[in-house]
């Protein structure tokens, strides 16, 4: 669309053209959204929607620190479960345990932790008899 409007020509058929053109050769079959239905447009507006849906899309968190450590701690937890070894249920809770251990030296920002390290050898145990039975 780098071609400019001829002169005498209104702009809206000039518009209309170079769509009704770049559709015949196809150029708007190739983009990410071709085919799928357009988003529901009946929630109230939102001024910051384009950064939300990007945040969504990319999988970013505004969590406060701790409650973001919390949310770690449980992925540990599922994490543990399912290990494979106990050499990997070991370096998934040492993991956790350093950033716990760091987060209590130097409190986070917001809400309180209300964590404490994992006892790594009663996990274990658990694990090992969760593996027997």
């Amino acid at each position: 669309m780098t071609e400019r409007k001829p002169p005498g020509v209104s702009f809206e058929s000039f518009v209309d053209k170079q769509i009704r053109e770049a559709s015949e050769r196809g150029e708007f079959s190739r983009l990410s959204g071709f085919g799928k239905p357009l988003p529901n447009d009946s929630a109230p507006y939102d001024e910051l929607w384009w950064i939300k849906g990007k945040m969504h899309r990319e999988g970013a968190s505004v969590l406060p620190p701790s409650l973001a450590l919390r949310k770690a701690a449980e992925d540990a937890e599922e994490a543990v479960a399912a290990a494979v070894s106990e050499s990997q249920v070991r370096r998934i809770l040492g993991e956790i345990n350093t950033r716990i251990s760091e987060a209590l030296l130097r409190p986070p920002a917001g809400p309180p932790l209300n964590l404490k390290p994992f006892d790594v050898e009663a996990t274990v145990e658990r694990w090992r008899a969760e593996r027997s039975a």
